[in-house]
């Protein structure tokens, strides 16, 4: 009885999702609507779909199982992530709302460095595109691990059969109503992670009985937890370690799924009521996920071990809460998958089609035709990421830290050069994305010093790009006019 009241939860959530995909997908004429929404996106939910996007299903599993193991210590993680959030906001959206409406009305990251920098030869098209499906198929398969430890922890289902329905669902609504599809959803999902991750901690905290109660019981358990300085074993944080926890930041500058909604918004205007509807719902979620996992450690009596540290959340939900109302806000746990994976598929497609298909394989495609590519690509890439999520011992953190990396390090140098150094030439920018993207996936295999991969990564690509754009002759009066053609684009 407990398992269909849950599923019930889970069927209205799922329901709706699936209805906004169906009821976008009659309006979806063009690649302009599939990949980027017409740019009609208002401020609320160019806000919410962005983080919604951005925090995943690791908000919700990853980050409390690493305080449910370090305690504050882990907080250093979401200090960085909302550092990189607010920069991202005041200093990148609005110079890359009307940067990539100026370079030909461009609709992904390759398309707009190629029309940035008048590449013929595309392969500031393909370069990017390729570091793009690498990434895009860790991350996606991260959200697809997650769901599938939510299915196999709350209905004891096989984990391949878990995965494989979160999946289900996450691809059908992708690959029906495209971006607005998945905008909206990511609105209504957002709003469902904002409230769940609240009340959780709140609840156990009550049933605790209160803040002092708790925080007594979790110093007596482990007196380190509320030392951010400390790890769990009481060692003091190194500075490697401090500045990989911080460096997470870095990544925002670099993310697709993210970046493709300042591109979106209806107006640059908007952005700045964006900006703080998005702080704020960055600052309260980071600093409550952190606080499941703190109080998730004195809350449940049975302690969990390996992976399953990831999972939380769930068992929090499951025990403070009737089933339904339990299966509601769990379904928030599938939204931020789903949020998530949806974007990151979305994204990928878009960079196979408009930035592999179209420009080496048909050149002469038509709107129609290159849909169906997205859709066909949505497919295999779906189908790229489930294989590597089903390895049940898969952590989730792990997975996203790699693929976080992997964009920001790549992505992020490029942009920032793109949008505020002149002198930027377009043999620099590729250098730095090729550059930033090899440094991660080499750095990654050896763990040099045990620094986060992200932080040479975007040193390496900085450095990259300054010396071979200072050798390089210099740019075009056509590529450091686009400078003067933007005014007051800082929000």
């Amino acid at each position: 009885m407990d398992n269909i009241l849950i599923i019930v939860a889970f069927v209205l959530y799922l329901g709706l999702m699936m209805f906004i995909g169906l009821y976008y997908y009659k309006r979806t004429s063009n690649m302009d609507d599939y990949i980027i929404g017409n740019r009609k996106l208002g401020a609320w939910v160019t806000s919410l779909s962005a983080e919604a996007s951005d925090m995943s299903g690791w908000m919700l599993m990853g980050l409390p199982g690493a305080a449910y193991l370090a305690g504050l210590n882990a907080g250093w993680i979401a200090v960085g992530l909302a550092l990189g959030t607010y920069a991202n906001w005041k200093f990148i959206a609005a110079r890359l709302r009307k940067y990539t409406e100026i370079a030909n009305n461009s609709l992904t990251l390759p398309d707009f460095f190629q029309h940035r920098y008048h590449d013929t030869g595309n392969v500031l098209r393909i370069a990017p595109a390729i570091f793009i499906i690498i990434f895009f198929v860790i991350y996606t398969a991260s959200g697809f691990v997650s769901g599938g430890k939510l299915f196999s922890t709350l209905f004891g289902l096989d984990y391949t059969t878990a995965v494989m329905i979160g999946a289900f669902v996450v691809v059908f609504y992708t690959l029906t109503g495209g971006f607005m599809a998945v905008c909206w959803t990511d609105f209504i999902q957002g709003v469902m992670m904002f409230f769940a991750i609240i009340i959780v901690p709140a609840a156990a905290v009550y049933s605790l009985g209160g803040i002092s109660n708790t925080a007594t019981a979790v110093n007596i358990i482990n007196p380190t937890f509320f030392n951010p300085f400390l790890g769990p074993d009481g060692s003091t944080v190194s500075f490697i370690e401090f500045i990989s926890l911080i460096g997470w930041g870095l990544g925002y500058f670099g993310q697709p799924h993210i970046l493709v909604r300042f591109m979106a918004i209806k107006s640059s205007n908007e952005l700045h009521r964006a900006m703080h509807i998005a702080m704020v719902w960055v600052i309260i979620s980071l600093a409550a996920a952190v606080g499941v996992g703190i109080v998730g450690s004195v809350f449940l009596t049975e302690k969990l071990t390996g992976p399953q540290v990831e999972t939380v959340f769930l068992v929090m939900t499951e025990q403070l809460f009737t089933p339904f109302v339990g299966g509601i806000i769990l379904s928030a746990v599938l939204a931020a998958i789903m949020s998530t994976a949806s974007s990151q598929l979305l994204v990928a497609a878009s960079a196979f089609s408009q930035d592999f298909y179209r420009s080496v394989i048909r050149k002469s495609a038509g709107q129609n035709e290159l849909i169906w590519v997205s859709r066909t690509a949505v497919l295999i890439i779906s189908a790229m990421a489930i294989s590597i999520a089903m390895n049940p011992t898969s952590f989730i953190l792990d997975m996203v830290s790699y693929a976080w990396a992997g964009f920001g390090a790549a992505f992020g140098p490029a942009l920032i050069m793109s949008l505020f150094w002149r002198r930027a030439t377009r043999n620099g920018i590729l250098a730095g994305i090729t550059v930033g993207g090899l440094t991660v996936l080499i750095w990654k295999q050896f763990a040099f010093f045990g620094l986060y991969e992200i932080i040479p990564g975007f040193a390496f690509s900085l450095l990259a790009i300054y010396l071979v754009s200072i050798m390089d002759k210099t740019p075009p009066e056509e590529v450091t006019n686009m400078f003067d053609s933007v005014k007051g684009a800082d929000i």
